[in-house]
């Protein structure tokens, strides 16, 4: 993920290790390693990057439906949790739904899922057009416990990643 500022630097890390740290004195037991642990760090990230983004989805419908629905209510973007999930969600307008959900650790998918043409894939610009399978989002584990997100390989930006698919889930959602 890219760099944070000051002002939006994430505390939870060492929020979680006081708290481990507590539990270790209460408990009794010690474990040194559980740190280096690839899927608590994963679980952690991918968690993160899901409010990051429905935080963005929420900023930037709500602007939409401020400017849009203000003369038709029923052309406004609804927002949605997924039951029985840890932070899925979905935008739904006119029978379109676009759904960002947690598959693994190190996976995050988003697509559309039509009533009439089941799932698909937004468009990217530099696609072939030969898969329509749902992007996925996959995390990477560098030096020092650091997870970036990529999509094809590519480091995401989440606010470029928030704008493509919000622009895409409008254009096929509208009437």
């Amino acid at each position: 993920m890219e760099n944070m500022s000051p002002n939006k630097i994430s505390t939870t890390w060492i929020e979680n290790l006081a708290l481990d740290e507590i539990n270790m004195e209460e408990s009794g037991v010690i474990d040194f390693n559980e740190h280096l642990n690839p899927l608590r760090q994963l679980e952690e990230a991918s968690i993160e990057l899901m409010e990051n983004l429905k935080e963005l989805f929420e900023i930037y419908t709500a602007k939409f439906n401020e400017f849009r629905s203000s003369k038709d209510n029923s052309r406004a973007i609804k927002m949605f949790k997924i039951s029985n999930t840890v932070n899925d969600f979905m935008l739904y307008r006119n029978t379109l739904k676009l759904v960002v959900a947690r598959r693994s650790e190190d996976v995050i998918t988003i697509g559309f899922l039509s009533n009439t043409g089941g799932a698909f894939a937004a468009r990217v610009n530099y696609d072939d057009g030969s898969s329509r399978a749902i992007h996925e989002i996959k995390a990477h584990i560098g030096p020092f416990n650091n997870v970036a997100w990529k999509f094809k390989g590519e480091n995401i930006n989440l606010d470029a990643l928030v704008k493509h698919y919000l622009t895409e889930f409008v254009k096929h959602s509208s009437r």
